[in-house]
């Protein structure tokens, strides 16, 4: 459990460097999306060729990672655009709105109970949202899209789970960019076809119109996004959903604004545009994650601590 745990922090810190790395990239969302799943594939693929990893892949179990790719990918295009329409801190503390999602689909998907404490740790972490926005409202639009990103990525995390024990993290993260990027293609392709692109571009576009291509600065930044915080991000937080419930999974992903935050400050300076109720938002977030794992360290506390140790059903 403890392993398990120290993995998914390990994935959450690297996921907390990609809402700068999207910041510096000067790509719009879905193109930078487009580039960032092709190479997490292409990786994933030598690395499997490499090792001799390659598992067949169950049919129905197909669909499903088909599924869960096009929604990562979904979550990607709508997270990305919350940083081009606010910024990386925005972007970043609107995805703590996952856990109350979770709650309230895992048990519906997986077929277990509501745990009243965990829907009341999820409506904690979503009162944090509501303050950051009663103070920065004209972020609006940018916190839509984060609080889409949040939904997004909880169903992606509940439908993960049913089949996280049955193949290995890498074969499941290479047929879930794969899937994604696909329907990327198709997405970009029918809009670019339709003349619609102008719905594809950033505010900071507006003028020049939607870019294809990445400078020469974005490619060391879509290298690192993609085999640092996907690759190996991807495999360890697979391997950590093996052992931990969905609900512990994204409330431990709450961590990523704290430190996507901090980077966003040091390399950005994002704490000069941001009010008072940003911060206080982001400590009802920080206490809700706390609280979740003193629950998860300390049995007694945790009613629901030998189901998610996989030793009882």
């Amino acid at each position: 459990m403890k392993k398990s745990l120290l993995q998914m922090h390990a994935a959450v810190l690297l996921w907390g460097f990609t809402g700068v790395l999207g910041r510096a990239i000067s790509l719009d969302a879905p193109i930078l999306v487009w580039y960032r799943m092709l190479l997490t594939a292409l990786f994933m693929a030598g690395i499997l060729f490499y090792r001799r990893q390659w598992v067949p892949i169950a049919r129905r179990d197909m669909l499903q990672l088909i599924i869960v790719g096009c929604l990562i990918g979904l979550h990607w295009v709508a997270f990305y655009g919350a940083i081009k329409f606010a910024n990386a801190s925005i972007a970043l503390v609107c995805l703590s709105t996952a856990s109350v999602s979770t709650s309230l689909l895992d048990p519906l998907v997986n077929k277990g109970k509501y745990n009243i404490i965990e829907l009341l740790l999820g409506l904690l972490a979503l009162s944090g949202v509501y303050l950051i926005y009663q103070f920065q409202e004209f972020y609006a639009k940018g916190i839509a899209f984060g609080v889409v990103a949040a939904i997004l990525s909880s169903v992606f995390t509940v439908l993960n789970k049913r089949i996280a024990n049955k193949y290995p993290a890498r074969t499941m993260v290479f047929w879930e960019m794969l899937s994604g990027w696909g329907l990327i293609t198709v997405a970009l392709g029918v809009m670019i076809g339709l003349g619609l692109e102008k719905f594809l571009v950033s505010p900071e576009h507006i003028q020049t119109g939607l870019q294809l291509l990445p400078v020469a600065g974005d490619w060391l930044n879509l290298i690192l996004l993609s085999l640092c915080c996907t690759v190996w991000a991807q495999s360890l937080a697979l391997n950590a959903l093996k052992k931990l419930s969905s609900f512990t999974v994204t409330l431990s992903v709450n961590l990523e604004p704290v430190y996507g935050i901090i980077l966003a400050f040091i390399f950005f300076h994002e704490n000069k545009d941001l009010h008072w109720g940003f911060f206080a938002g982001m400590g009802l977030i920080c206490l809700s994650v706390v609280l979740q794992m003193l629950r998860l360290l300390r049995p007694s506390l945790s009613p629901g601590f030998v189901k998610e140790k996989g030793g009882l059903d």
